[in-house]
């Protein structure tokens, strides 16, 4: 079995900044209950190992005790819940990814301006409640282009359409296409809404999948971008499955065991669960590993500045931290034994 191990993959840098978050509220409050809004990335290990550390999940304000630390997932929130904690008094840390609060500040800009705003995207998905919270009344969702038949348009040279930050870009495509067949008028959004690393796994998903027989993504099934990888791999004509882990694997699905397997992770799927799906490969098929690059990534977002407060007036150090995520190291050991491509030739390691 060969495995082609796609970069980039896993943790972007804003899902590592609101992992990162939590991880820092834990250390500056040892023995206090930390609360979260909403998963704080839709990954089930992510949230799993928070939990065994005590975090404290919650769909409802409510839920949290007046003076609390409650942490805002990286999703984003409409207006109506940072009104209600602050009604509520709780110590309140936003973890919202840079990215996606841009697509807010776009959405409100473009309601003062008078423009009713399309916004593209899963109706239900906590980042699309979130933004279309931010101007309900100028804001309708379109999930597709039959949604464009029932919209209601005041005035057709008003029009604004923006996009969920996880979109596929195919899909996102057909029906950006469609409003614009329709409203010949619709702006666009200064720059692309879709961000850089659902655009770049997708990128590298639809450059390598093609020399595939089939492709591992590595992700949960509520993670928007992670099931965008699946549907872009299909997209192309090579087969795709959506797993949590090693475990997810199954025996069916390879007939030979000399398949080529390319094998890649939504933005909020750990490394380690890519290393726990590789060592499965080569343990069970002697499969060697090549790894792919397509992109390199060098984003990086500073702490929320209420942390970076509160880690000042607690005299710690890293205030000022800037988050990136590093190109992942493939490892023998860690991934089994790998074979890696360097510069067109071959280098076994392991």
């Amino acid at each position: 079995m060969r495995i082609m191990l796609t970069n980039p993959r896993g943790f972007c840098a804003g899902v590592r900044m609101a992992v990162d978050v939590v991880d820092r509220v834990l250390d500056l409050f040892p023995g206090e209950t930390v609360y979260v809004y909403h998963e704080i990335v839709h990954n089930t290990h992510v949230v799993g190992r928070f939990r065994g550390r005590g975090v404290v999940f919650v769909e409802r304000v409510e839920e949290v005790p007046r003076g609390a630390i409650l942490v805002f997932s990286a999703h984003g929130i409409p207006p109506s819940v940072r009104q209600q904690a602050a009604e509520r008094g709780v110590q309140a840390i936003d973890a919202t990814c840079p990215l996606v609060t841009k697509v807010h500040s776009e959405a409100i800009r473009y309601a003062r301006q008078g423009y009713q705003v399309l916004l593209i995207g899963h109706r239900h998905h906590q980042e699309v409640v979130g933004t279309s919270g931010e101007v309900p009344e100028a804001t309708q969702v379109v999930e597709s282009a039959a949604d464009i038949a029932g919209l209601r348009i005041d005035d057709p040279e008003k029009l604004v359409y923006l996009t969920q930050t996880t979109l596929s870009t195919d899909d996102a495509g057909v029906v950006i296409e469609a409003l614009r067949a329709a409203f010949p008028k619709i702006k666009s959004p200064p720059s692309e809404d879709i961000c850089y690393a659902t655009t770049n796994r997708q990128q590298a998903v639809r450059v390598l999948a093609p020399e595939a027989d089939l492709v591992v993504v590595i992700g949960s099934t509520n993670s928007s971008n992670s099931v965008r990888l699946t549907e872009i791999a299909e997209n192309v004509g090579t087969a795709a499955r959506l797993v949590d882990d090693a475990a997810g694997l199954e025996d069916s699905w390879f007939a030979t065991g000399d398949e080529t397997v390319l094998v890649t992770a939504g933005a909020s799927a750990p490394e380690d669960l890519v290393a726990g799906v590789c060592r499965a490969l080569v343990e069970k098929y002697g499969a060697t590993i090549e790894c792919r690059d397509v992109f390199e990534e060098d984003m990086e977002f500073a702490l929320p500045g209420n942390l970076r407060r509160m880690i000042k007036e607690r005299g710690v150090a890293g205030a000022d931290r800037r988050i990136r995520v590093e190109k992942p190291v493939v490892t023998a050991g860690v991934y089994g034994a790998v074979a890696l491509t360097v510069e067109g030739r071959r280098k076994d390691e392991g």
